[in-house]
């Protein structure tokens, strides 16, 4: 159905369509964030040896043509980050253990596999250097809903998941 106002474009009303999450209801934690994180590396080590043997697996089967695999191997972080997140729990394992999951508050859908990758890759972007790691944490510690700098880009949260 088609509301317009003279002078405004056209609004869209349908049935289905979810409205936008107020933001006052979107809360986080900084400290479960964190924790979930030391948990999620060992998810991603435990991950990251899987993902060793099963390229070994693949290079001895082809004669060392798969091991050229192991190129992918330094991104195992970004790919668990994207298979987790942009599953249908919405989190991490970490994540989940903590009691948190990413949503798009601003549209209530859940977060698709390549915004997650994207959304991992800007974390250990902003990690790996002192300065932006830094400006990233401020953003959370200033806001009132604690969404991070590479959050913010995205437009994404980190919420309880209750």
């Amino acid at each position: 159905m088609q509301n317009t106002r003279p002078g405004y474009a056209a609004r869209f009303d349908a049935p289905g369509y979810l409205p936008p999450v107020p933001l006052p209801a979107v809360n986080g934690s900084l400290g479960g964030r964190f924790c979930a994180y030391l948990l999620d590396i060992l998810f991603i080590f435990g991950f990251s040896i899987l993902l060793w043997m099963a390229i070994a697996f693949i290079g001895l089967v082809t004669f060392g043509l798969g091991w050229t695999l192991f190129a992918v191997l330094p991104a195992s972080g970004i790919l668990y980050s994207a298979i987790t997140v942009g599953g249908d729990r919405q989190s991490t394992i970490g994540m989940r253990m903590m009691g948190l999951r990413v949503v798009a508050p601003e549209s209530g859908r859940r977060v698709d596999m390549i915004t997650a990758a994207v959304h991992a890759l800007l974390f250990y972007v902003a990690i790996s250097t002192f300065l932006l790691w830094f400006v990233d944490m401020m953003f959370g510690l200033v806001r009132g809903d604690r969404r991070l700098g590479h959050d913010l880009l995205l437009g994404l949260a980190v919420v309880r998941a209750g």
